[in-house]
């Protein structure tokens, strides 16, 4: 019987729990303190890229810095054999994107709580100066309890981080802002609006822009048109409908500027339009609004 590899004298590897482009995260044993891990190694064809080590770095401080109840905690980061890896809390649960594909849309309630677990994680890290830039269901894990954690913070953007890689998009398309696409610098707005198409996706079971053509993705991004929330789930609360929507709306200026801002409308209550008459539509009421802010801008 072959004997398990131990990474670095200390962590016991077993099977693999995911693989990715840049690295494949281990179940493994912590044989100094007796505890699960995750362990997530840099493939050796991309460990020897510069920029694709800074980023690995970047991921370990990013996260070790914040120390946050709703992060995915990094317990240690070294190189064993030129090979480098990053020792992470382990969870027992399955990521968004694992529920999502076998259940489809969740419970209102549930994505509500889940948008307040991600949304303490962000200002949180909104508030040292980190930007995530890669929010996406298979970055949100949840815990035995059900809670979720924010992982990945692979492409993260810090006051220390390089400036060659500041000046560069990253992130999974499918939930960057077409502004951000065009290449307007990363700002917190960009990790809530990709947090709001996370809700859309868990909410409806379908991604916003479901397009697999980079190309047609782009085009559905910047034309910005997808599914009212009040067609596709009509019994969920205008509270919530109303934040994720204006979380993703196409044009920056009506989007939320802080996390603090977004869980505020998240818990302001509105009522529902009553079925006879003297109903606003969506377009009208943001005309009004519009309006008014003029007026009071006057």
């Amino acid at each position: 019987m072959q004997a398990p590899e131990v990474l670095a004298g200390r962590y016991e590897l077993r099977g693999v729990i995911g693989r990715g482009g840049m690295a494949e995260v281990r179940d493994a044993w912590d044989i100094r303190l007796e505890r699960p891990v995750a362990v997530k190694m840099l493939h050796p064809v991309v460990g020897t890229q510069p920029d694709t080590r800074r980023r690995f770095m970047t991921e370990a401080r990013a996260a070790a810095l914040l120390n946050h109840p709703h992060v995915v905690a990094v317990h240690d980061q070294g190189v064993d054999r030129g090979r480098d890896y990053i020792v992470l809390e382990r969870l027992p649960g399955q990521s968004l994107a694992d529920v999502l594909a076998r259940h489809g849309p969740l419970p209102a309630e549930q994505v509500r709580a889940i948008v307040a677990d991600v949304l303490s994680a962000l200002g949180a890290a909104h508030a040292r100066g980190v930007l995530h830039r890669d929010v996406k269901p298979a970055n949100l894990l949840f815990t035995a309890s059900g809670r979720v954690k924010i992982t990945d913070f692979g492409v993260a953007k810090s006051a220390d981080s390089p400036q060659t890689l500041t000046n560069r998009v990253f992130g999974t398309m499918a939930y960057l802002p077409a502004d951000r696409i065009a290449g307007r610098p990363a700002t917190p707005s960009d990790d809530l609006y990709a947090l709001g198409v996370v809700a859309y996706e868990a909410l409806t079971g379908r991604r916003a822009y479901p397009q697999d053509n980079l190309a047609a993705l782009a085009d559905a991004i910047y034309g910005g048109q997808v599914a009212p929330l009040s067609a596709l789930r009509p019994d969920i609360d205008p509270a919530l409908a109303a934040t994720v929507e204006r979380a993703m709306a196409p044009d920056p200026r009506w989007r939320f500027a802080d996390a603090q801002q977004m869980r505020a409308s998240l818990d302001t209550p509105i009522p529902r339009p009553r079925s006879t008459g003297g109903v606003l539509t969506a377009a009208a009421l943001m005309t009004v609004l519009a309006f008014a802010a003029l007026v009071v801008a006057v």
